[in-house]
């Protein structure tokens, strides 16, 4: 079973210590989709530089659908500089202005979003006025808006975040996330309390919070469900949240059972943290693989 989703944000270049990949979590979710046997939609956009150029390459090689990438003649494909930390984490500085900054609304959207399973939208996009008013007009359109938390510091604004919060059906976010964003409201010490806070202030059906090597936590209309997880070495993390918002959003596509759903999602999630890079290549049956072994594979 097949379906189109929508993903909307940033398209940028990840400089690693070592190499430069094509990134941004829109970018990774559409990219996971399409290895899953979903059509994937990108509405981003680039420069008409070499790097804007080089990225299109990449994307279309990777079963992106490209005909909703937007070219900018005057702002510079995106750029974010990534480095780990001791625990594998990535500590950010992304290149304000860019392309991604400014994505046009253009009369094709309402159709295309309108016809679409999902519309995948994340924070970090809302951290400039154009491509912000350009999502918040998507938002209205009648469809199950899917909201990837990303908080990126200093790109951080309640106000965007809690409009966000109000327009959601399914919200992903980390622990750390949950944190900081509860905590603006009333100080819980446990999670599951900090979730259905969140569920019962902003009326959003369901919420999934991902904890590292802890693995997800889903609560879905009251009802929670979990998984421990798989632990793996990492190599790094990026990618890893948007792989898992793939994998779920495939299985509720292919009518899985929540537990089913919830334990591909964290396998996809673990599998790509153990690789470089956001977008590794892989197929499903190394899935299977790795969730009867839980350990890394070469690919």
């Amino acid at each position: 079973m097949s379906s189109t989703c929508v993903c909307f944000g940033e398209v940028l270049f990840d400089v690693l210590p070592d190499e430069m990949k094509a990134g941004g979590s829109p970018m990774n979710v559409a990219y996971h989709l399409a290895v899953l046997g979903q059509t994937s939609i990108l509405i981003s956009r680039i420069g008409s530089d070499s790097k804007g150029r080089e990225l299109k390459t990449i994307l279309e090689k990777k079963n992106i659908r490209l005909d909703h990438l937007q070219v900018d003649e005057q702002y510079p494909t995106g750029i974010a500089f990534a480095t780990p930390d001791d625990g594998g984490d990535m500590l950010y500085y992304i290149k304000e202005d860019v392309a991604w900054d400014h994505i046009e609304l253009k009369p094709s959207h309402d159709s295309l979003v309108r016809k679409a399973s999902f519309f995948i939208f994340g924070s970090l996009v809302t951290r400039s006025a154009a491509s912000r008013n350009t999502l918040y007009n998507l938002l209205d359109i009648p469809v199950t808006r899917v909201f990837d938390v990303n908080l990126r510091p200093p790109f951080v604004d309640r106000q965007n975040l809690e409009y966000q919060f109000s327009k959601t059906d399914i919200l992903k976010m980390n622990e750390e996330e949950l944190n900081m964003v509860t905590g603006w409201y009333v100080q819980f010490k446990d999670i599951t309390d900090r979730i259905r806070f969140l569920q019962n202030h902003f009326q959003i059906p369901e919420i999934i919070v991902t904890r590292g090597a802890k693995g997800a936590i889903v609560n879905k209309s009251g009802q929670f469900c979990y998984h421990e997880g798989f632990p793996v070495h990492v190599t790094d993390t990026i990618g890893s949240g948007d792989s898992f918002v793939a994998a779920y959003l495939s299985g509720i596509i292919k009518q899985k059972t929540p537990e089913q759903i919830l334990e591909f999602a964290c396998a996809l999630g673990a599998y790509v943290a153990t690789k470089t890079g956001g977008c590794p290549a892989y197929t499903i049956n190394d899935l299977i693989r790795f969730i009867k072994h839980p350990t890394p594979i070469t690919t």
